[in-house]
């Protein structure tokens, strides 16, 4: 296995014609989660990807199996609740900005706790990915994941984290406290500029990628959207510039850069090189509705990427 990933997944309920919620009459469905759409993202760039989760015994469930079983991820460590609901997300659309409803309380990923990591596929990966949102949707789930980090690490098992800060979910004290010590076990942090400065409470990109970086990680990619990302290799500070695209909707788009990102590493390719293709997915993320729908494959990448090479410019901190 190359990539495994904890975390809890949902489904997408999308409102038609841009209304508001209130207004809709139609919803397009589809899947979202951050670590499944980064799973779905690695699996497209061709690793081998795996999911520890629970998810209910309802149609909902059943759609994510299907979805995973689609994408080539292997659920032999997704465990269905009897009775258990599905988490389910609506988004309504105008033209300046996207509005999120969740009903996502009591969900079965929010059950999640230590007992459900599997040590054995933990040891046996090539790499485990961790999000902040499974950490605040309860305790026992972020037991579950400090657990799985533990035993990656005693493993030699890559650790990602991304913290994906939902300011909804958990308070922010809290929040950076499990941040801070999520970084210090990981081996590649993946924030974004805007969660960053909350987290940190500076304001300078590159203020904010030396906080993470002090931390210990070995690699840190801070995502500042359409102004690129910020690398930090081992001391080297990178400028990956953007992969000039027209936005549609930048649902999952950090996702899919976590997905690409460590399925490269975990291929061999330099951190520089991994960042470069997976600025390049997630640009291509943003040209469809949805989560899941537009991650772009390995194949889609490469192409774009031969059209519009991406310079990097590195240079020693």
């Amino acid at each position: 296995m190359d990539i495994l990933a904890l975390g809890e997944p949902l489904l997408e309920f999308t409102a038609g014609d841009d209304r508001p919620l209130e207004a809709a009459r139609t919803f397009a469905v589809g899947y979202g989660g951050d670590t499944s759409n980064v799973l779905i993202s690695a699996s497209r760039c061709g690793a081998a990807t795996g999911y520890i989760t629970r998810i209910g015994d309802d149609g909902f469930g059943t759609a994510l199996l299907r979805l995973w079983q689609a994408e080539g991820v292997d659920t032999a460590h997704v465990v269905r609740e009897p009775g258990g609901r599905t988490g389910i997300y609506f988004i309504s659309r105008d033209a300046a900005h996207s509005s999120f409803t969740y009903y996502r309380a009591g969900s079965p990923a929010s059950r999640l706790s230590p007992a459900d990591v599997p040590g054995e596929a933990v040891a046996r990966a090539r790499a485990l990915h961790v999000s902040g949102i499974t950490q605040a949707i309860s305790v026992s789930a972020c037991d579950a994941a400090f657990h799985a980090m533990r035993l990656a690490r005693r493993h030699q098992t890559l650790v990602s984290y991304d913290p994906n800060y939902r300011p909804a979910l958990w308070p922010l004290e809290r929040a950076r406290a499990v941040v801070a010590r999520s970084v210090e076990l990981c081996d590649v942090a993946l924030p974004n500029v805007e969660e960053g400065r909350q987290l940190t409470e500076l304001d300078d990109p590159e203020a904010v990628l030396a906080w993470f970086a002090a931390r210990g990680p070995r690699i840190v990619a801070l995502k500042m959207g359409d102004r690129g990302v910020l690398l930090w290799d081992d001391g080297r500070v990178s400028e990956i510039p953007p992969h000039p695209v027209v936005p549609v909707d930048s649902t999952g788009a950090g996702d899919a850069f976590d997905g690409a990102f460590v399925a490269r590493l975990v291929q061999g390719d330099t951190p520089s090189d991994a960042a470069r293709y997976a600025a390049v997915a997630g640009a291509l993320t943003t040209q469809g509705d949805g989560a899941v729908h537009p991650i772009p494959r390995d194949a889609a990448i490469r192409s774009a990427l031969r059209k519009d090479p991406i310079t990097i410019h590195q240079r020693r901190r």
